[in-house]
Formats: structure tokens, C-alpha cells, sequence
């Protein structure tokens, strides 16, 4: 199935945040300029572009703040209007994308996309299926842990094939924008879950792992 968009996408940035695809994740939109950025988004392909603030985004936060040209596109899978006008959406990622040129500047940004695909793999691979043990049985030793290893539950399937695993768990792990952009740039699934499996062995008590994201209300 073709996950890429067919036109440009409205780029929904946010700081600390790095959505992988296969993962879901749960956000509140309350800003104006979201909030229409939403009801068009209904109105064409139900996509945006989840993007990454760069460092220093604090200075121009409500104007147009810089990101990281790569990212993902989320699909919505739920969309809850609230009695506030604001919106909560659970969305989940598609497909990596290079963000391009903006066509788009008011009330949102909304720029030409290009999806970088994921070197193809089987899941029936004996190979693959101990890779996926590695990332469960760390997924087993960090769930106790709760917010000292997750910024967010991990939430997949029991049945979920290692490209929603990985992007599940590297959605919500408590690991760095810098680390998890670069497991993101990696086309290899397979490396790319082994490299996270790396980075989970780290987390742990008396183990140190990054701030959460700035409260910005998720949205």
C-alpha cells in the first residue's frame, strides 16, 4: 500500500518529540492555527507532517519556529472534538518523509514532502524474530520503570511486526531528539532495531536519560 501524500502536508511541529511509523500517539490541539490546520486536514487526505523543533524553536515559537528536515507524516485514526473547540487526535505514523519547500506559511506551514522508503525485510525471519525477542524482553524490563524510561506507554499489538514494535517503542522510549532522529535517518529496519535495543540496555535506574519534552499542553 502507497502511504506517501499526494499533495503537500500541514507540518505540525513540537519540541522533544520524534514519532516513528507504526507508532500512535495521542495529541491535544488547542492553538488556533492547529485547530485549522486539523479541520483541513479532515476536509483532504487526513495527514500531517509530525516535525521536530530545532534547537533554539523557544525564540519563535508562535511564529515560524525551525525543524528538522526529517520527520513523519501521521495519519488520524481518531479525531474527538471537545466541547472547548480543541481537538483531541490519535494519530499514527506512516511513512518517514524529508520535509521540502514550504507552500505554505498562514496560520500553518505547509510544505512538499518527500517519503523515504524502508529497505524491504521478512518478518519470518529466524533473524528478525530474535531481533523482535531483544526489544520485548527490554520492553518487559523497562515497563516497571514507567516515566523513568517512557514518555508515553508504548502501545503495539502482541502480534505487531517489527516495523510497528520499533516505531512504537522509539516513539515513546526516554531517549534523546538527536538519538532518535538518527535511528529515524536509518533505513535498515533491522539495524534500526537493533541500534534502539542499544539505546533501551541504557535506560534504567541510576541510569541517566533525558528530560521530558517542554509542556506546551502536548499540543
Amino acid at each position: 500500500m502507497d502511504l506517501a501524500p499526494k499533495r503537500p502536508v500541514p507540518v505540525f511541529p513540537l519540541p522533544g518529540t520524534v514519532l516513528f511509523p507504526g507508532a500512535e500517539m495521542a495529541l491535544h490541539i488547542f492553538e488556533l492555527r492547529y485547530r485549522t490546520m486539523v479541520r483541513d486536514a479532515l476536509s483532504s487526505e487526513r495527514l500531517i507532517g509530525l516535525a521536530t523543533l530545532s534547537p533554539g524553536w523557544e525564540h519563535d515559537y508562535h511564529g515560524s519556529p525551525p525543524y528538522h528536515e526529517l520527520g513523519c507524516v501521521a495519519r488520524f485514526e481518531d479525531v474527538e472534538w471537545l466541547p472547548n473547540d480543541h481537538y483531541q487526535l490519535r494519530v499514527r505514523g506512516s511513512v518517514r518523509v524529508r520535509f521540502g519547500r514550504v507552500v505554505r506559511e498562514y496560520p500553518y506551514r505547509a510544505c512538499t514532502v518527500e517519503a523515504i522508503p524502508d529497505n524491504p525485510y521478512t518478518d519470518d525471519d529466524p533473524l528478525i524474530r530474535m531481533v523482535r525477542q531483544e526489544l520485548l524482553a527490554e520492553r518487559s524490563r523497562l515497563g516497571p520503570l514507567g516515566p523513568d524510561a517512557w514518555l508515553a506507554p508504548p502501545v503495539f499489538e502482541p502480534t505487531a511486526n517489527l516495523l510497528t514494535l520499533v516505531g512504537a517503542l522509539a516513539t515513546a522510549a526516554r531517549i534523546s531528539d538527536a538519538d532518535k532522529l538518527a535511528l529515524l535517518a536509518e533505513d535498515s529496519v533491522v539495524d534500526r532495531a537493533r541500534r534502539l535495543c542499544d539505546h533501551l540496555r541504557r535506560l534504567g535506574p541510576g541510569r541517566n536519560a533525558p528530560p521530558p519534552p517542554p509542556e506546551l499542553g502536548i499540543n
